[in-house]
């Protein structure tokens, strides 16, 4: 088996086949794994790159080095695109976060809607409120449908002619606007009790 002594004394029975690692040794210097031709590989040595007369077999490993060191740097790489696709996921999140900022400027928009409904509903009301109510509708009363004193004060339903809409009236009002109206309501409603001696024959 060749030696590192050996190699200038017997530089032509040793011959390299091929260099197949490299590493520096303890003393600083670059060595090289050699594979000799004509023997296997437990007769391969590690020899001193100054020793060594295989320029041509030196860039051949060299070159096949660099580019193997490429193609893991290469597939790191493709690992730090798909990292880089966890970016993709983060722009997902923006996407969720334009997302909700839409949700948000739409509930903004309804909440926008439902309150122009109300102001709507409220000038309703304040239009309900600036019509003329009762005889100031200039109408003619038909009858009277029921009364209330709910409100503290004696209140008369009035439905109107020409109307379906009923309006409450003021008894002491409507006792001197309609007082007709006013007596049918009342006869409508009274019941007349005859006591039982006037029902008897006399004898």
């Amino acid at each position: 088996m060749p030696r590192g002594g050996e190699l200038e004394e017997e530089e032509e029975e040793y011959s390299v086949e091929k260099v197949l690692d490299k590493r520096v040794g303890k003393n600083g210097k670059v060595e090289y794994l050699l594979k000799w031709k004509g023997y296997g590989d437990e007769d391969n040595t590690w020899e001193p790159k100054e020793n060594l007369d295989c320029e041509d077999l030196i860039e051949t490993f060299e070159k096949n080095r660099r580019m193997k060191k490429e193609a893991e740097k290469s597939k790191s790489g493709g690992n730090n695109s798909s990292s880089s696709g966890g970016g993709d996921g983060g722009s997902s999140t923006n996407n969720n976060n334009n997302t909700d900022s839409t949700s948000s400027s739409t509930n903004q928009a309804e909440k926008r809607k439902s309150t122009s409904s109300s102001n709507e509903k409220s000038k309703s009301r304040k239009a309900d409120d600036d019509r003329p109510r009762g005889f100031d509708r200039n109408l003619d009363p038909e009858r009277i449908i029921g009364a209330t004193d709910s409100s503290g004060e004696l209140m008369f339903l009035i439905k109107w002619k020409g109307s379906d809409e009923a309006d409450l009236v003021p008894a002491r009002e409507a006792n001197v606007r309609c007082p007709q109206t006013v007596i049918k309501f009342y006869e409508e409603r009274l019941t007349w009790h005859t006591s039982n001696q006037e029902d008897e024959p006399e004898d």
